[in-house]
């Protein structure tokens, strides 16, 4: 029996009306967009909010708050994942959301409109190619730390506004020490299954590596 969007309000028992309307619409929009554009498995679809929405969330377990009007860049964010459960948690933040793939894009797009984001924006760029400034960049395995840190290293505001330095919250899976080793940085790990009980958060994390 996969989850329902009961899971999420188990998780964040404090959401508004309004959260949690939106976090419902997900089960409607998703399957919806998917079947015209594949931005989620076949088989993963039916484990949405498991699979994509509480796994982003967990950025939202490890950094609890964030100020208004921090900003935010979700780098390959395919279907809008972490980008678009994060702008439903923190609709004070500003969200940018970017992949390589136009299509992807249009279903981020048609995500946020369907359900009445107002604090995202989705484009069709990389993130290499970017002129703006953010506090924090959030992004779920799309490459190798240390290949994606290239692509983001000069995007980062230089003054602090929340609780933690700006940086980067990566999500993870497996034994990243070597991973992390290469890249040079120093980062934290963060396990997922300090926040969710749930099998299938066993061997992720959240990669906090300060900027």
């Amino acid at each position: 029996m996969n989850p329902t969007v009961d899971i999420i309000y188990h998780y964040f028992p404090k959401l508004s009306e309004t959260q949690k309307q939106q976090f419902a619409q997900l089960a409607e929009v998703y399957p919806l967009w998917n079947d015209q554009i594949n931005v989620i498995s076949r088989k993963d679809i039916e484990s949405l909010y498991l699979k994509h929405v509480l796994h982003s969330l967990a950025i939202g377990m490890f950094i609890q708050e964030l100020a208004p009007k921090t900003r935010v860049l979700d780098v390959g964010t395919g279907g809008g994942f972490p980008g678009i459960p994060l702008a439903i948690l923190f609709p004070e933040v500003q969200f940018h959301l970017v992949d390589s793939i136009g299509k992807k894009i249009k279903v981020v797009r048609e995500v946020a409109a369907a359900i009445g984001l107002t604090n995202v924006e989705a484009d069709h760029i990389r993130a290499e190619q970017l002129d703006y400034k953010y506090d924090f960049v959030v992004s779920r395995a799309v490459t190798r730390l240390g290949d994606f840190i290239p692509w983001i290293q000069n995007k980062f505001e230089r003054k602090d506004k929340n609780g933690i330095p700006n940086g980067i919250l990566y999500l993870k899976g497996g034994d990243l020490k070597e991973e992390i080793k290469e890249a040079r940085v120093k980062a934290e790990l963060h396990p997922i299954s300090d926040y969710f009980k749930e099998d299938f958060f066993d061997t992720k994390y959240v990669v906090y590596v300060p900027m």
